[in-house]
């Protein structure tokens, strides 16, 4: 059984996990209770031992279609033929408890007759775990022997059988007539539901309103709104309700090379994303969830280590270990292996993660509400291990597992540290040690300008000394470290053009110029430094390549205007999916971009 790309998916949530949802109608992948809990669905690593839940109507030759509800997180997979027309409707409650949780999918015959077949096949614990199922007059009740508690009922309007520890129907529904199937994650024995139809019409219409309110809610209409909107839903789905973070992406094992053994797991929170967050958020008016970002931020600087350091990333609890393994049973995504859970990146250092703390920190008390004393004292410890450790070697931004180097972009997101320090300082009169952070701050300047500028290049560089270039000097005029228009930075974007960029797409650097990664095989180019250069476009003055770079970005999502973390040669996507930090960096590209349009006079 063939596995389909990765762009072929849509995905549905409920702010406590989410589900990938193929054109096929098969939904592929899908952890209960949480993101980061266990898989029940995972097809798409392994379509023999992952689960999945399939609806199929049979339709030769049927063309398949995929749409949003206008506004909405609320999926309609539809299937055209001469035979006739079925769609089906996928959509996940927004629950306020967390404690369960539902699945809603309506398959509807538009026209013609057409014979349907469904198969819900869970396979708990990541494909490790048995399973009880039993079947009742209302549904089929799936019981996992590890995790205990763990519980499913799949309840139909018609009935269904039990085969090989699956819940199966075939029927057929003719023009005007539906089918509603109900998933729903349990802690205690199903209760009797009277009318299925009625419950799901309501839930469907309960969904739309939420979705519609939440989005109603920005007040950005610019150009590009469409797209623009549809990151800001797609991030709002990578929110954990519970606890107020946001995973990278809600996905594990998804290859950034078919075949390789870039397979990582991303279901957590990385400190790193967290200026990027805010950012996006505060830009478009969602100060809620922005101040539930800053809540778990801030207690997260309530659990420095003695010295003042912070991990990387976090569990989305806000936990501390991520301990890595590997799955051998699943043959993973188009035999990718290994597929990996957790992920041992947690234990690196990467200097880098405390500019983007203290950038959020500064963005959030700029726009959303001022600090607390309580955490400036935490942040002083913070910049103070910052001050006294900005010139070590590291992993760095790409978490490489080859050894530690002196990187640029490390060294300039400390300065982006001891700067936004003290920013926030002098402007809130808090108190601070403020010469010594000004001579650290002064120091990384002057040591990035002379020890990772390269005269031959005429580009700033990956490493002190080095000769390759790196797509995460993009973000110097963007945090304010150089000029975007200063004769250096215009330079290393001439050269960043030349070496990097390839049509729209930018690789983030160039395997075997660059410092090793540790691993074998190649990657694609990645699509959040692809948005990072349309931004520096447009701040360089260079609009109408913005302009034209972000179209063609537009171009590489798919069809319903979502992104991976990478794109592979014939522009598929890889890696895991959907990615928040691509999103994150489209809605900075299309906001500025769109600001400095219209003030430069351009029509929309």
């Amino acid at each position: 059984m063939s596995t389909p790309g990765i762009e072929s998916y849509g995905v549905i949530g409920d702010l406590y996990t989410i589900a990938l949802v193929g054109m096929n109608g098969s939904i592929d992948f899908l952890c209960l209770p949480d993101f980061d809990s266990p898989s029940v669905f995972a097809a798409i690593l392994d379509p023999e031992r992952g689960g999945r839940f399939t609806i199929c109507p049979s339709l030769e030759d049927a063309n398949r279609k995929q749409l949003y509800l206008p506004d909405t997180n609320v999926l309609l997979t539809r299937f055209l033929s001469s035979q006739g027309v079925a769609e089906i409707t996928d959509f996940m409650p927004i629950e306020g408890s967390g404690q369960e949780h539902t699945l809603h999918r309506r398959v509807r015959v538009i026209r013609g007759k057409v014979e349907i077949h469904a198969l819900c096949d869970p396979r708990f614990d990541y494909g490790r775990g048995e399973h009880r199922t039993r079947a009742r007059e209302d549904g089929v009740v799936f019981e996992a022997r590890e995790p205990k508690g763990l519980r499913l009922f799949l309840r139909s309007s018609i009935p269904l059988r039990v085969r090989e520890g699956a819940a199966v129907a075939v029927f057929s529904l003719e023009a005007g007539e539906q089918v509603d199937f109900v998933l729903e994650h349990l802690t205690e024995e199903p209760r009797e539901i009277a009318d299925l139809d009625g419950l799901s019409t309501r839930r469907f219409g309960e969904t739309v309103a939420y979705w519609r309110e939440w989005i109603g809610r920005t007040p950005y209409h610019g150009r590009w709104s469409d797209m623009v909107h549809r990151s800001a839903l797609t991030l709002k789905l990578l929110f954990s309700n519970r606890h107020g973070s946001m995973v990278a992406a809600p996905t594990f094992g998804l290859p950034e090379e078919i075949g390789g053994e870039r397979n990582w797991d991303y279901r957590f929170t990385w400190i790193r994303d967290a200026s990027f967050t805010l950012y996006g958020l505060l830009r478009l008016g969602f100060t809620e969830e922005a101040g539930r970002f800053m809540k778990w931020i801030m207690a997260r600087c309530e659990e420095l280590e003695e010295d003042g350091s912070l991990q990387i990333m976090y569990g989305l609890d806000g936990r501390h270990d991520l301990v890595e393994e590997e799955l051998p049973h699943l043959r993973g995504y188009r035999d990718s292996r290994p597929v990996r859970i957790g992920n041992g990146a947690y234990r690196q250092l990467q200097l880098d993660i405390y500019g983007e703390l203290m950038d959020a920190v500064y963005l959030y008390d700029k726009y959303g509400e001022p600090i607390h004393y309580g955490l400036w004292r935490n942040l002083v410890r913070l910049v103070e291990w910052v001050c006294r450790n900005w010139d070590r070697e590291d992993e760095g931004i790409w978490e490489v597992r080859g050894g530690r180097h002196h990187f640029l972009y490390s060294r300039l997101m400390c300065w982006v540290a001891v700067d936004r320090a003290l920013r926030l300082s002098r402007k809130r009169s808090l108190p601070a040690p403020f010469e010594r952070w000004r001579d650290v701050r002064d120091e990384i300047h002057r040591q990035i300008h002379t020890e990772f500028w390269n005269d031959s290049l005429g580009a700033f560089v990956q490493t002190r000394g080095g000769e390759a270039l790196d797509a995460s000097c993009l973000l110097m005029p963007l945090v304010r470290f150089i000029s975007p228009t200063d004769p250096r930075w215009l330079s290393t974007l001439e050269a960043i053009d030349r070496e990097l960029v390839d049509d729209a797409l930018v690789h983030r650097y160039k395997i075997g110029t660059a410092v090793p990664d540790g691993l074998e095989g190649r990657e694609g180019t990645f699509n959040m430094c692809s948005f990072w250069y349309v931004e520096c476009l447009a701040r360089a003055g260079r609009l109408e390549d913005a302009r034209l770079n972000l179209e063609k970005m537009h171009g590489y999502a798919n069809h319903l205007g979502l992104y991976s973390e990478e794109l592979g040669p014939a522009g598929e996507h890889l890696g895991n999916f959907p990615q928040a930090f691509t999103h994150l960096g489209l809605i900075s590209a299309a906001h500025f971009l769109d600001r400095v349009l219209s003030k430069a006079g351009w029509r929309a």
